[in-house]
């Protein structure tokens, strides 16, 4: 019996630590700004592959990819990411996706 109630407090005490430590890292999550970066890394790197994007131009768009990624690290510093943070990341990856667009649709091929 003793061994029960050993275990069961073992389990209650793990599980309030997971609960804990996930509840301290909810105010960071940020799925779709982490998922669309990757989205955009992919299509640097097909662009480069391709020939569609130059050496100059992806050095150019992956700096404003690092730019991004330190910005949304600075704004996680504090635990939270408000709505307005959310707000100029996304603002930060809408234009990148413009410059990825406009990088790979100019015509300039690398052979």
């Amino acid at each position: 019996m003793r061994k029960l109630i050993n275990a069961l407090m073992a389990g209650l005490i793990v599980g309030g630590l997971l609960l804990v430590s996930v509840q301290a890292f909810a105010g960071t999550c940020a799925p779709r700004i982490d998922c669309r970066g990757a989205y955009q890394q992919g299509r640097i790197y097909q662009g480069i592959n391709s020939g569609q994007v130059t050496p100059r131009e992806f050095y150019r768009l992956e700096r404003q990819q690092a730019r991004i990624r330190g910005a949304e690290a600075l704004m996680k510093a504090d635990g939270r990411l408000t709505r307005r943070e959310r707000a100029r990341l996304h603002a930060m990856q809408d234009r990148s996706s413009a410059n990825i667009y406009r990088a790979k649709h100019n015509n300039r091929r690398v052979y």
